[in-house]
């Protein structure tokens, strides 16, 4: 829990953004977007410019870090913390059960995670997007396309998204590679093929950002072009899943320009 200086404390106790990174060890530009988004508004801004929090403000703050341990995502946290009836206690009860719901839909992955590997696809790797490689990747991307619509809404949504509910995303997006791999001794641009693309770029737009036509013929060509995302596509469908993928994506947008 927060810790101030007690010789700070009282009426005129405030503290800067700074300060408060320091204290809670949150980012600035996390407070920052905690404060775009009304979420953790600043006590008071002073003519300069600077945001100063109170006591209270800390104290809000403790309740949304607590809640995002507990990895509700930010929408919900700023629906709990403005509800005025409020109990902390009812929230850890409301955690548990998604959490219980979440440990059956992974209990779920595993199974046909289990079903792929005994019918001679090779397994899914549930480490292939684990955090470190999709900061990696994040960092990658951003350098490239940083500006972009695309980067700006998958950066907002990755604010909601628990580290939980990313593994899920990775395994469920690894699926629709291991449903490449099972057709991809036919042609790419076979009725399967096609709907497995659309299948691919609406799981993107719903879990990551609007993933137009053109930016999915990007994603296909790096699919085979980068030696990381090669790999991890083939271990979930086996050899030449990569490539297959590819050229069905090249065929779907083809036809959706």
């Amino acid at each position: 829990m927060y810790s101030v200086d007690t010789e700070r404390k009282g009426s005129d106790f405030m503290l800067t953004v700074s300060e408060v990174s320091r204290l809670s060890g949150v980012s600035v530009r996390a407070l920052h977007h905690y404060d775009s988004i009304g979420l953790l508004p600043p006590t008071k801004v002073t003519e300069a410019g600077y945001r100063l929090y109170d006591e209270k403000a800390l104290a809000r703050l403790q309740t949304i870090l607590l809640l995002r341990e507990l990895e509700f995502p930010l929408k919900e946290i700023k629906r709990i913390v403005e509800n005025p009836d409020f109990d902390e206690k009812s929230a850890l009860k409301q955690q548990i059960e998604l959490l219980s719901l979440k440990r059956s839909r992974l209990d779920k992955l595993i199974t046909l995670a289990r079903k792929i590997y005994e019918s001679g696809v090779n397994t899914m790797d549930f480490k292939a997007f684990d955090k470190s490689k999709i900061e990696s990747y994040a960092k990658e991307a951003k350098q490239k396309w940083g500006d972009t619509p695309a980067y700006k809404e998958y950066a907002q949504r990755a604010e909601s998204i628990s580290e939980a509910e990313q593994k899920v995303y990775s395994a469920e997006l690894m699926q629709i590679f291991a449903k490449f791999g099972e057709i991809k001794c036919e042609s790419p641009t076979s009725d399967k093929a096609i709907s497995l693309a659309k299948e691919l770029r609406d799981f993107i737009t719903s879990h990551y950002y609007t993933c137009t036509p053109q930016i999915l013929e990007s994603l296909g060509k790096m699919y085979t072009e980068d030696e990381r995302f090669r790999q991890t596509i083939d271990a979930a469908g086996g050899e030449g899943t990569a490539r297959f993928a590819t050229e069905a994506i090249k065929a779907y947008c083809s036809n959706n320009k």
